[in-house]
C-alpha cells in the first residue's frame, strides 16, 4: 500500500506497471517477514494452505483484469479501496473487535497456538466466510499489487475471528504463493520492471525484519489503529490525485 502510491506519484510510473512491479516485491516481503513470524511461532500454516486454494487464482485474476481499465482509474479504484478497508479496520479497532489477542467464544474450527514466548492463543475459525473471501482477496492483490496486510489480514482477523496478531502472520505465509501466481501473470503481460523490483526488494528484505518485531511489542489495538490511519491518508491521496485531473 506504499509501493504503489510512490511508484505512481513519485516516479511516474503507469499504474499498471506499479502494481505489477510492487507485487513481485511483495514476493520478499512476504519470504523476509514469514522467516520473521516462524521464530515468534505465530503462523497458522494449517489455515494459510486452506486459504491459499482460493488467493492463486484470484491473484492470477486480478493480474490480468487490469489490463482492462486506464491508468487513472486504476489508481482511483486503488485509493477507494484502501480507505474502504482502513475505515473497517479502524472501527472494528476502536470498537475492541482486534484488540483481543484471542477468542475463546463462539462456533467454528477451534484452534489453539502457543508461540515462542509462550502466549496462548485458543480460538475459533469461521471457514465458510474465509473461502470465498479468500478469493476476493486474491483478485485484490493481483489487481492492487498489494501484499497480506491491506487484503488478507482483515479477512483472517474481522471475518475469520483469527486474532490480530496471528492474522497478521498467517496473512504473511499465505501472501508467498499468491504473489508468486499474481506476479506469474503480471510478467506475462509485461507490468514488472524487474530494475525496480530488485532495488525495492532490498530495502524491504531489511525492512520486513524491522516491522515484524515492532508489530510484536505493540498492543493489538495500537496495531490495528496505527494501520488503519496510515492507509486512509494514502487512499485519499490516491483517490483525489486522479479524480482532480
Amino acid at each position: 500500500f506504499l509501493v504503489v502510491p510512490m511508484l505512481v506519484l513519485v516516479y511516474g510510473l503507469p499504474t499498471q506497471q506499479a502494481v505489477g512491479t510492487s507485487l513481485a516485491m511483495v514476493i520478499f516481503t512476504a519470504l523476509s517477514s514469514t522467516l520473521a513470524y516462524v521464530r515468534q511461532q505465530r503462523v497458522d500454516y494449517l489455515l494459510g494452505m486452506i486459504l491459499v486454494v482460493g488467493t492463486i487464482p484470484g491473484a492470477m485474476a486480478g493480474a490480468y483484469a487490469t489490463r482492462l481499465v486506464s491508468s487513472a482509474g486504476l489508481s482511483s479504484l486503488f485509493g477507494i479501496f484502501l480507505v474502504a478497508v482502513a475505515a473497517r479496520m479502524l472501527l472494528s479497532s476502536i470498537s475492541g473487535g482486534a484488540a483481543k489477542p484471542s477468542s475463546t467464544g463462539g462456533r467454528g474450527w477451534r484452534r489453539r497456538l502457543v508461540d515462542s514466548r509462550g502466549d496462548e492463543f485458543q480460538y475459533s475459525v469461521r471457514i465458510k466466510p474465509g473461502i470465498p473471501l479468500s478469493i476476493l482477496s486474491g483478485f485484490a492483490s493481483g489487481f492492487f499489487g498489494v501484499g497480506g496486510g491491506v487484503v488478507m489480514v482483515p479477512v483472517i482477523n474481522l471475518a475469520m475471528g483469527v486474532p490480530i496478531h496471528l492474522a497478521v502472520a498467517t496473512s504473511m505465509f499465505l501472501m508467498i504463493f499468491t504473489s508468486l501466481s499474481g506476479v506469474a501473470t503480471h510478467l506475462a503481460i509485461g507490468n514488472v520492471l524487474p530494475d525496480y523490483a530488485l532495488f525495492l526488494a532490498g530495502g524491504v528484505i531489511v525492512g520486513a525484519q524491522i516491522g515484524a518485531r515492532v508489530a510484536r511489542r505493540m498492543q493489538a489495538s495500537h496495531l490495528g489503529s496505527l494501520f488503519a490511519v496510515m492507509l486512509i491518508i494514502i487512499g485519499a491521496r490516491m483517490a483525489l490525485e486522479y479524480f482532480l485531473k
